[in-house]
């Protein structure tokens, strides 16, 4: 997951990845296996890809790819591609992906969410869908990476996104300490991030839409290209 975002992008990309690495040189053999706890709505969001036959998927900040070899059993018909920024979160993607045999439809590179070449690294330039897990938390420019996502977006696509909400349903006594927590993993929930989906789709003539899961301890949203 980037977290680029200094004024230099190559510089502020490698100490991204240094940031992530450290985090994620241990976490990533027991992410997939804690994650599944408090990471609510991304199941959801793999059955609404519902890309078309013969399309392309890509997701931004794919970490263990967990989603992309569920999505690519889930959707037989498509191929999946993921760009993450950390390389250790790559080796443990790239293990899942050769157990679940999907070597030939599930293809993951290094990059910045913020800044990619699709073209460069997968041989496509636009896709059917695409969509953020639980990274735009992770990644300081996230304004950035949204648009570079809704960017990459193929005529008819759609972008889905599935983060942490403002818990605004939730008492402050559960609230605060939570987010605490998530603070200790560089994980900030997006206070605007219905109004910055808005914007990112009407600057692409597109339509939005968002809704809070579980009092708003998770949010979902599309972009319909």
């Amino acid at each position: 997951m980037s977290v680029q975002g200094q004024p230099e992008k190559g510089a502020g990309a490698s100490n991204g990845a240094e940031l992530m690495d450290g985090i994620y040189r241990w976490q990533r053999h027991v992410y997939d296996a804690t994650r599944k706890y408090y990471l609510l709505g991304r199941d959801r969001l793999i059955d609404d890809l519902a890309p078309p036959p013969g399309g392309t998927v890509l997701e931004l900040g794919c970490g263990t790819a967990r989603n992309l070899v569920l999505a690519a059993r889930r959707h037989p018909q498509a191929r999946f591609f993921g760009i993450d920024i950390s390389a250790q979160m790559l080796e443990s993607a790239r293990g899942s992906i050769r157990r679940a045999g999907l070597d030939g439809r599930v293809s993951v590179a290094q990059g910045d969410a913020t800044a990619f070449d699709t073209a460069a690294l997968f041989g496509v330039e636009r896709f059917d869908r695409v969509f953020f897990s639980y990274s735009l938390s992770m990644i300081p420019p996230w304004r950035e990476a949204l648009m570079a996502g809704a960017g990459a977006l193929a005529p008819g696509g759609r972008l889905h996104l599935v983060d942490f909400g403002m818990m605004e349903a939730w008492p402050g006594l559960v609230r605060a300490p939570f987010r605490a927590w998530l603070s200790a993993f560089h994980v900030a929930p997006r206070a605007d991030l219905e109004q910055a989906l808005d914007a990112c789709a009407q600057a692409r003539g597109a339509r939005a839409s968002f809704r809070r899961l579980h009092g708003g301890y998770a949010v979902m949203g599309r972009i319909e290209a």
